[in-house]
């Protein structure tokens, strides 16, 4: 019996080192693997935002070709403006990068965002970030292109994404998302290039200067330059997109800073 009892000691110790050592292994490879992880985050990013301003090159490194051709910007979204040093030093002290800066993070953050009410909110988004990064193509002072960071609820959930405009801060580039959780085959269609191209050559603002581009269900007029064909089978997506991106250029959202980078002749 005693012989019985020492074998099943050895037995539970041996398991119990191994599921130790186990431990160590999986925690060290998930500590190591972080730094990697995190910047094929930021690299995921960093491709939609070539991909919606249509510069984006396969096989070449996404990191590179970003340095060399995008310019980050913060923005104090209330103002309409590129934010100043002392507001950058107050992003830094929250924890947050200007180049690596997390939209997700910042919105969250009580001292850099705020509550929006219902009236004011169509996308859906809760809480309005008080600074926002905008990504830049420029010659010289030239602004060419403006990527525009978007997101708002569709029908499971929240889309982010890109939205690029040309430097008439008027004329659609692209628009592409890199996370959300739509209906494979439906709302996630958002993801079909088909569908994404539609957006190209699109205006944001009518005659007058109004926000006008929507997302139509049954299909756009044809030769109306502010509407894109809603995706089928997924209305409440196509409502979303159409939401979402509206308010994004409104003046809640970038429209401030889209009538002063007008107003300076971008």
């Amino acid at each position: 019996m005693s012989a019985n009892n020492d074998s099943i000691q050895k037995t539970l110790i041996v398991a119990i080192l191994l599921c130790l050592v186990c431990s160590v292994i999986v925690a060290g490879s998930a500590v190591g693997l972080r730094s990697k992880q995190q910047e094929n985050k930021a690299n995921d990013k960093r491709a939609a935002v070539l991909q919606a301003a249509g510069l984006y090159e396969q096989g070449k490194s996404v990191a590179e070709q970003f340095k060399s051709k995008i310019q980050t910007r913060i923005v104090n979204l209330a103002e309409g403006r590129f934010a100043t040093d002392a507001e950058l030093k107050e992003i830094r002290d929250a924890g947050l990068t200007v180049d690596n800066f997390d939209q997700k993070k910042s919105s969250k953050t009580p001292a850099l965002s705020r509550a929006l009410g219902s009236d004011e909110d169509p996308a859906s988004i809760k809480r309005l970030e008080k600074f926002a990064a905008v990504f830049i193509v420029a010659d010289g002072d030239n602004i060419q292109k403006i990527i525009l960071p978007v997101h708002g609820y569709g029908l499971w959930s929240t889309l982010y994404g890109f939205l690029a405009l040309q430097g008439d801060m008027d004329t659609i580039v692209g628009l592409g998302f890199y996370s959300h959780a739509e209906t494979p085959g439906l709302g996630g269609e958002v993801d079909n290039p088909k569908w994404k191209s539609l957006w190209v050559g699109k205006h944001v603002f009518n005659d007058k200067g109004q926000v006008a581009i929507s997302v139509v269900k049954g299909g756009a007029e044809e030769g109306n330059p502010n509407q894109v064909d809603g995706l089928s089978g997924a209305t409440l997506t196509s409502r979303g997109v159409n939401n979402l991106v509206r308010f994004w250029v409104g003046d809640t959202g970038f429209g401030k800073l889209i009538d002063n980078l007008k107003a300076q002749g971008a």
